[in-house]
């Protein structure tokens, strides 16, 4: 396609719904989803199957009204050595190791990640490559 051109279609969305991330997968890889209200999970990507472009796609959680929307989603590889980092929209902020985090199945709403004040919600997330250093540094300051 040119420059200029529109594109294609990926996904089809129904009404309410929206994109809040995309990523590429291999199918040995993870994903990790956070919901408005902290709650999270990690599911394997074999479990989500293949569609053409344009098709509505497959529920990744149950949401409701105790877990609030989708609002971040993060591919995850193999390795044990990558934390996650929430933040709230008041500034809480969360730093854990996605060992920590249970893989759940798709249909499932996850469990609380992130235990927030009334009227807070999670806004943002980031992964980051997990670093010794940084956990020794805060062993020698607590000395």
């Amino acid at each position: 396609m040119g420059r200029v051109s529109r594109g294609v279609q990926g996904i089809r969305l129904r009404t309410d719904d929206h994109v809040i991330g995309m990523d590429i997968v291999d199918e040995h890889s993870s994903i990790f989803v956070i919901s408005r209200y902290g709650y999270g999970k990690r599911t394997k990507v074999a479990q989500f199957t293949s569609h053409a472009r344009g098709g509505v796609g497959i529920r990744s959680a149950v949401v409701n009204s105790k877990t609030g929307e989708l609002v971040g989603v993060n591919t995850l590889s193999d390795t044990d050595d990558q934390e996650v980092i929430i933040i709230s929209q008041n500034g809480q902020t969360i730093r854990l190791g996605l060992k920590d985090i249970p893989a759940l199945g798709r249909a499932t709403q996850g469990v609380r990640i992130m235990r927030l004040n009334e009227g807070d919600q999670v806004v943002s997330l980031a992964l980051v490559e997990k670093t010794e250093q940084l956990e020794d540094e805060e062993d020698e300051v607590t000395q």
